[in-house]
């Protein structure tokens, strides 16, 4: 008798610890689901990155009165991953980057963007003992010398550049360049590095990642010099998930397009390097460098 009542007394507790861990793991979903995360293209120091981005999570907390959490992305190709999947609600993504997440994501749509992105740009930089001079019109002394582009998903880092390349070279960059495949730094602070230090020749980064490097004087403008600007294009973007309307009802993805813009704090708009501030967007905006991302190969029509 007395084995029974203790084995009662055993199962009696496991169900107890069940029901506790299912009301828990219940608590747990209901919290994720009234909950905003988001996420940003790591363009440059992952580290940097979340010291800046864990403040505009504060500031979309208090402007939108739900709980609001940043979300680091390893690489570009992780971001997109946690939009498609649903992990993340809300990212800044580049132009590329962009495309891809609302091709995947029926109804996904670009809510915001920096005032300068409509009409962006990136540097070609080459080291001082390249041999390669600036000028205005694409440096074609690239032929054969060492080069390496950022993160394979970049906009500004790989699909402009590798664009130019295939445009006025006539040729892939595995075969205009030096190597038989095409190098990638990883992020555009890292380009600008590995040419400042001579392990390219050249590289290809985002502008304003090199301007800032420059004001900040993190680089040596003598040792890292640009060799050319290319034309404009559009670029980085906040792209929002559908799934926020039935998050947070018909018209939160509004809401959170007008908290956006209103983001006025220099150091909150740091984070996203966009002191000129934020301006609405709309994916028609990016229909024409989704175009370029086909015609290169890196986008599926």
């Amino acid at each position: 008798m007395q084995n029974r009542m203790k084995l009662l007394s055993l199962a009696a507790a496991l169900l107890g610890v069940g029901l506790l861990g299912t009301a828990c793991s219940t608590e747990d979903v209901a919290a994720g689901e009234h909950k905003l995360v988001f996420t940003a293209i790591p363009n440059e120091n992952t580290t940097e990155l979340k010291l800046k981005f864990d403040p505009v999570a504060t500031y979309l907390s208090e402007q939108l009165g739900i709980p609001v959490e940043y979300k680091p992305a390893a690489n570009y190709e992780a971001s997109v991953e946690y939009f498609k999947n649903g992990d993340v609600q809300l990212a800044w993504f580049g132009g590329l980057t962009g495309v891809r997440a609302r091709d995947a994501v029926a109804g996904a749509s670009a809510i915001a963007q920096g005032v300068v992105d409509p009409r962006y740009h990136s540097y070609f930089v080459a080291n001082e003992n390249s041999g390669l001079q600036p000028g205005k019109e694409f440096p074609l002394g690239l032929a054969g010398k060492t080069f390496t582009f950022g993160s394979k998903g970049s906009t500004s880092g790989r699909l402009m550049p590798e664009y130019f390349i295939r445009k006025h070279a006539k040729m892939a960059p595995a075969e205009f360049l030096a190597g038989d495949q095409m190098n990638f730094s990883g992020a555009h602070d890292a380009t600008a590095k590995a040419v400042e230090a001579g392990t390219y020749d050249a590289g290809a980064l985002d502008y304003k990642t090199y301007d800032r490097m420059l004001a900040e004087g993190k680089l040596d403008p003598a040792r890292c010099r640009i060799i050319w600007q290319t034309p404009d294009y559009a670029d980085y973007n906040w792209t929002a998930h559908p799934v926020l309307e039935e998050r947070f009802g018909a018209g939160f993805t509004a809401k959170l397009q007008t908290a956006l813009i209103a983001m006025k704090d220099p150091d909150l708009l740091q984070a996203v390097n966009r002191p000129e501030g934020l301006i609405t967007a709309s994916n028609e905006d990016f229909e024409g460098l989704r175009q370029l991302a086909i015609e290169v190969g890196l986008v599926r029509q």
